[in-house]
């Protein structure tokens, strides 16, 4: 009888603690609840046996300047060029530019120009040398009968190294440079000049391997088989007004080539 009565009383307990909100009940020994369960193993592995690893294969290697290699060569004309270079993922310098500049003038003219990199006129217009440099430039050209709006042997072709602009109008850097450097080579073959102007240090590093403008400059040099003389850039005449002189001379000799008769 009297466990019969325990059992009651200890029921009538028990419906206390649950209306009370106790649901668990407490051992012997605490319990930190904060330290991690381990995850039960996986299946088809013993417990306590490591799993084995599987071998994590490596993204391959991109190579910039291989792709823009292969980029430029699978071009066939201009179009096709200023395609590719627009398609191409690797210049960062793309991110943050406004447009591709590609050219301006007349493809096809015997004296092609090559500038540096677009500044914050050409990246908003997206033509080469269309600020106070490029208006110098038109009045150098001018002065020996030459322009990027003229036709026949009056008319030149030009282009940068670069064709979009450097952030702040930073010099560009040598791996942009090795990115670029086969779109330029590319763009020079399919415009076919008989002459090429490099204007500036960047130009001259970029094609020539050389540095040093007040140096190189009126001295004839070649790059792939085409006749390339070292100028002073627009910019800097601007900075440097008595280094117009040199720059007339410049002009005089490429003057002569082009008027020469064999």
């Amino acid at each position: 009888m009297d466990s019969y009565i325990d059992w009651h009383a200890a029921r009538a307990a028990l419906e206390w603690q649950l209306e009370m909100g106790v649901a668990e009940t407490i051992s012997e020994t605490p319990i930190n609840r904060f330290e991690q369960v381990a995850p039960p193993p996986k299946a088809g592995v013993a417990p306590g046996v490591s799993a084995p690893t599987m071998p994590v294969q490596a993204a391959p290697k991109v190579d910039p300047v291989a792709e823009a290699e292969a980029a430029a060569r699978a071009a066939t004309d201009l179009s096709g060029l200023q395609a590719a270079m627009a398609a191409y993922p690797h210049c960062e310098l793309q991110k943050g530019a406004r447009n591709l500049v590609f050219c301006d003038g007349v493809p096809g003219a015997r004296v092609m120009i090559v500038g540096e990199a677009p500044g914050r006129d050409e990246d908003r217009i997206g033509k080469p040398f269309v600020g106070r440099a490029g208006q110098l430039l038109d009045k150098m050209l001018a002065a020996i009968d030459l322009g990027r709006d003229r036709d026949g042997e009056q008319a030149v072709y030009i282009t940068n190294v670069l064709p979009w602009r450097p952030p702040q109008n930073r010099d560009p850097k040598p791996d942009e440079m090795a990115m670029m450097l086969p779109f330029l080579k590319r763009h020079i073959a399919l415009a076919k000049p008989e002459v090429l102007v490099v204007m500036g240090n960047i130009s001259c590093q970029a094609l020539l391997g050389k540095r040093g403008i007040t140096r190189l400059r009126g001295k004839w040099d070649e790059v792939d088989g085409l006749p390339v003389i070292p100028m002073f850039h627009p910019a800097y005449l601007l900075r440097n007004p008595s280094a117009k002189c040199e720059a007339w001379a410049d002009l005089l000799d490429l003057n002569e080539r082009l008027t020469k008769k064999d």
